[in-house]
């Protein structure tokens, strides 16, 4: 019986898939099929992902919006912007999603602040786009879990191949592989999706898998991207990005 429903929960991800050319459209696919109701979303910034999944989603009725909107000192990512800007893109997220108002409920502070507010077993989603350092995905994936009903899902953005996403001089993206490791922890099958998501469903006697629809995930440990030797072309392509074009450049006209 759950290899039957790990099948079809799959075969799902693929529907999606093939009907979607961007992150948005899959979700939204994914989302209408599910038949969504209740959901919230991690990271809201400007407020683009929750205003298109309120207009093609009429079924969801209830939105939770969780997002601090404001400078955390302890948060070293390029998103980390001042309070100002951050007070505008409230306005801005409040603005697009306006139209749904009766439909969404705004809680603005971070995952531990608010978390309270939202019941156990209340959610058939959660879409977790927030803090992707290893502390960002550790709280918002082990605080989110029990809010999700038995059944439901957690799907997320910045499933990163490399922990590399920004310049070394910010903290590491670790939603990959921690989602993996939560996802062994909870026994629940993790699906590596394009656009660089992830999504899993939380189901009573499973038992978990990590399944790629994308072939590009392989290596789960860290230690390859420690190593020495990469962290000092990293470094010099930092340091020196004219040289490192040029020797791009030259790697192409050699081969």
């Amino acid at each position: 019986m759950t290899v039957a429903l790990e099948d079809s929960i799959q075969q799902r991800l693929k529907d999606c898939i093939s009907l979607s050319s961007s992150r948005l459209d899959f979700w939204g696919e994914f989302i209408r099929r599910a038949e969504v109701v209740r959901m919230a979303e991690v990271g809201v910034y400007r407020g683009e992902f929750a205003a298109f999944v309120l207009k093609r989603c009429e079924r969801v009725n209830r939105y939770y919006m969780v997002d601090p909107w404001r400078h955390i000192e302890e948060w070293h990512k390029p998103a980390n912007e001042d309070d100002l800007t951050f007070e505008h893109f409230f306005q801005l997220a409040k603005a697009e999603t306006d139209f749904a108002g009766t439909r969404r409920v705004i809680l603005r502070g971070t995952t531990t602040e608010v978390i309270n507010q939202i019941p156990n077993n209340e959610l058939d989603f959660a879409y977790i786009d927030g803090d992707h350092t290893l502390r960002g995905i550790s709280i918002d994936l082990i605080s989110f879990y029990p809010k999700v009903r038995t059944g439901g899902f957690i799907g997320g953005d910045d499933f990163s191949r490399t922990m590399w996403q920004h310049k070394s001089s910010f903290e590491p993206t670790l939603v990959y592989p921690f989602a993996v490791y939560f996802a062994e922890a909870v026994s629940a099958t993790i699906y590596a999706l394009p656009y660089n998501q992830f999504c899993m469903q939380k189901t009573l006697n499973s038992h978990f898998s990590f399944v790629d629809l994308t072939g590009g995930y392989d290596e789960l440990g860290l230690r390859h991207q420690l190593a020495p030797e990469k962290l000092l072309k990293m470094t010099l392509r930092e340091r020196f990005p004219a040289l490192a074009k040029i020797a791009a450049r030259t790697r192409k006209l050699v081969s």
